[in-house]
């Protein structure tokens, strides 16, 4: 058994009748470790940069880092990819479905870690900023707030839940290997494409930024939910296991 499962041995004693006990836990701690590289190096650029602008004041902070703020979350959250990657080309994913664990279970907890991590970056990013404005005795401008909670907190998790679940779709339809075909090798790549098309529509329709933004969450999280609802059904179950 792969490390940090080792408590599934006493599952079989413990699981209820539906299948085993969740494993989300394990997967958030591996996340955490195999991906700690990603993570600090995310959070560190996310912090400097916020507190590089706050400086400036917070206009430009306002102006500036809600922007980033997607990028850093997409890098930062790459330790759960790697944990999905890791475990099915060692066929710890192949033990789990053969002892009842759904690919959507599995996809699930992988996603789940994913947003976990992103919740992190921002915690660090947007707690520096504000605690640099509140030492220099300055309050957060209206617009960073608004920037903040009204595009680059829930973008970074609408993109992160997005580009994790079609790099898992798609390492999933082909043969295990490293580059490319892994969930880790796309995550960058996906993660760029929500928040550079939600930017541009901004930009084309500047008045109407809210419908856009709520156009651009809607669209990202039904198609979210529709590659989870057809991960059961529609992939063969041996393409997500090991090849040996």
């Amino acid at each position: 058994m792969p490390r940090g499962y080792g408590a599934a041995s006493h599952m079989e004693d413990d699981a209820p009748a539906g299948g085993p006990l969740s494993l989300l836990g394990a997967t958030v701690r591996r996340s955490i470790v195999m991906g700690r590289t990603y993570l600090i190096l995310a959070t560190a650029l996310a912090v400097l940069i916020g507190s590089t602008l706050s400086l400036a004041g917070g206009g430009t902070a306002a102006a500036v880092l809600p922007l980033f703020l997607p990028v850093f979350t997409v890098q930062g959250s790459l330790g759960a990819m790697m944990v999905f990657s890791n475990d099915r080309t060692k066929g710890v994913l192949e033990y789990l479905m053969a002892y009842g664990v759904p690919p959507r279970r599995i996809f699930g907890n992988a996603i789940v870690a994913s947003l976990a991590l992103v919740s992190i970056v921002l915690a660090a990013s947007v707690g520096a900023v504000l605690g640099e404005l509140a030492f220099r005795g300055r309050g957060p401008s209206l617009t960073l707030i608004r920037l903040l909670l009204g595009y680059a907190i829930p973008m970074s998790y609408a993109t992160v839940a997005f580009a994790a679940t079609a790099g898992m779709v798609w390492a999933s339809l082909s043969s295990p290997r490293t580059g490319i075909n892994s969930p880790v090798g796309l995550l960058p790549i996906l993660g760029i494409a929500p928040p550079l098309a939600t930017l541009v529509a901004f930009a084309a329709v500047p008045a109407d930024a809210g419908y856009v933004l709520a156009g651009a969450l809607g669209l990202i999280g039904a198609g979210v939910l529709a590659m989870i609802a057809g991960v059961d059904r529609l992939m063969a179950r041996e393409r997500l296991l090991s090849p040996a």
